[in-house]
């Protein structure tokens, strides 16, 4: 059979999923906190106080940066990276906010250059002594514990995988319990077959295991039922893998209505305080970014006026958030506005394009219109980008788990388009890619991979992307 290729399940550059450990929780808290109290501290060792405005910022500034993600299994040249684009990105929109509100006025110069130069170097150090620490805090937690997956099969690899992988936590894997025969189950020579259900309760004995992972298909309730009552007289912890995690799970946890235990499936990530810190940075930052920006859109609009007949502004229906159509505003780049049953994706050396357009287009400059778009609370900074509604009504057909995608209001950049998933997807393997990195975008999402997702558009709208035309 085909060899288990699998990587570990709900990683996105480095962005860790979560693992109960102290240490991960340190690390994710660590530079929030930093950068937090330094600026407490600066404000009360000049003014004896901490002013209520600087207060109410480091709160958003916290809720923004926490959790910070996993860094410090990275060397220190790339930790330090990446301290340092994280925090020239956040200080930059900071300023730029204190700057059209006036608020920079209100503080000493440079109390502000002390803290946006304190700031990183006090964070670097930080995670360096962390890193430091990491072998000893991992140790407090006790002796290695043993594992055992019952079910070898998918999803019983890529728990294992992921144990195995997990650098915060002391897992050995001891190897998989099955009932199959060695040719209906998945090729792999990483773990040991260790015997069958039936004998899963003698090893656990004998053997000191702790934790006992469940994989088998709900299929095999029957099985599971018996196995549960042979583990009884054990005490292992116990955790059940159903099958439906290895398929396209967005946003899944366990919770409860009104008292009865559920797993949600299929959820956005937007919801409760998460759902207010986004739509409140999509309003901040289109409204910021439309005041900048407002003699560059000028400037568009009367080069496409001077260079081709027809409209300034192309409005196209799409989908938006729950499937539900929108207007989408973009400069015109070509000499047609399709928007009915049949739209003709972009090409290159698309004879369509005028001359103008195809520079918009290059540069994105074509999507500037979107921030009106945000501001209205149709689109988001960041998100699955949205296609004409005859692409959609097409691919859902195609595409498994294509619809999902419409969870969360489309944005003005993406996953998929920071990761070379940009302008023509004229195959259905392209579309497919694009799919699964905006799903991945859906179950990873945090304020911090937002901020990255930015920052990585705009280094790409300055060196260019050969996937736009």
């Amino acid at each position: 059979m085909k060899q288990n290729t699998r990587p570990p399940i709900r990683t996105i550059t480095g962005l860790s999923s979560g693992p109960r450990s102290p240490l991960y929780f340190i690390e994710s808290i660590i530079e929030p906190l930093i950068m937090v109290f330094f600026m407490w501290g600066i404000f009360l060792y000049l003014e004896n106080r901490i002013p209520i405005a600087i207060f109410f910022t480091s709160i958003m500034l916290f809720s923004v940066t926490f959790p910070s993600g996993a860094k410090i299994r990275r060397g220190f040249l790339l930790m330090t990276r990446d301290v340092l684009f994280q925090w020239i990105f956040l200080s930059s929109m900071v300023l730029l906010f204190a700057y059209f509100t006036g608020y920079q006025s209100y503080f000493d110069q440079d109390v502000i250059l002390v803290w946006l130069l304190g700031t990183p170097l006090l964070q670097i150090a930080g995670l360096s002594l962390l890193k430091a620490l990491s072998p000893w805090l991992i140790s407090m937690q006790g002796p290695a514990k043993n594992a055992v997956i019952i079910g070898l099969n998918e999803q019983g690899l890529v728990v294992a995988n992921n144990l195995m992988a997990d650098s915060y936590g002391q897992v050995n894997v001891l190897g998989f319990f099955e009932d199959r025969s060695p040719d209906r189950v998945p090729e792999q020579n990483l773990y040991k077959t260790l015997g069958v259900l039936a004998e899963v309760s003698g090893y656990v004995k004998q053997h000191d295991v702790h934790t006992i992972y469940i994989a088998l298909p709900m299929a095999s309730h029957p099985r599971i039922l018996k196995l549960l009552d042979d583990l009884k007289d054990t005490t292992a912890s116990i955790y059940f893998v159903p099958d439906i995690f290895v398929t396209d799970l967005i946003q899944g946890r366990v919770s409860n209505v009104n008292g009865i235990p559920v797993v949600s499936v299929c959820e956005t990530p937007f919801t409760g305080v998460d759902g207010l810190i986004k739509r409140s940075a999509d309003f901040l930052f289109s409204l910021v970014v439309l005041i900048l920006i407002s003699p560059i859109l000028l400037g568009i609009a009367i080069g496409i006026k001077l260079t081709s007949p027809g409209p300034v502004i192309f409005k196209q229906r799409r989908y938006g958030l729950d499937g539900k159509e929108i207007l989408v505003y973009k400069f015109r780049s070509m000499t047609v506005t399709e928007d009915g049953s049949k739209v003709t994706q972009a090409k290159k050396n698309d004879q369509r394009i005028t001359p103008f357009g195809a520079f918009l287009r290059k540069t994105s400059l074509d999507e500037l219109p979107q921030f009106i778009n945000v501001l209205q609370g149709r689109m988001s900074v960041v998100g699955p980008r949205p296609h004409a509604v005859a692409h959609n009504e097409e691919y859902r057909k195609l595409i498994k788990g294509y619809m999902v995608r419409h969870k969360v209001k489309p944005g003005i950049t993406g996953w998929a388009q920071v990761n070379g998933f940009r302008g023509e997807t004229d195959t259905l393997d392209k579309m497919e890619q694009r799919v699964h990195y905006d799903l991945e975008y859906l179950r990873n999402w945090s304020p911090r991979l937002d901020m990255l997702i930015v920052a990585k558009t705009f280094w790409l709208t300055v060196v260019g992307q050969d996937s736009a035309y």
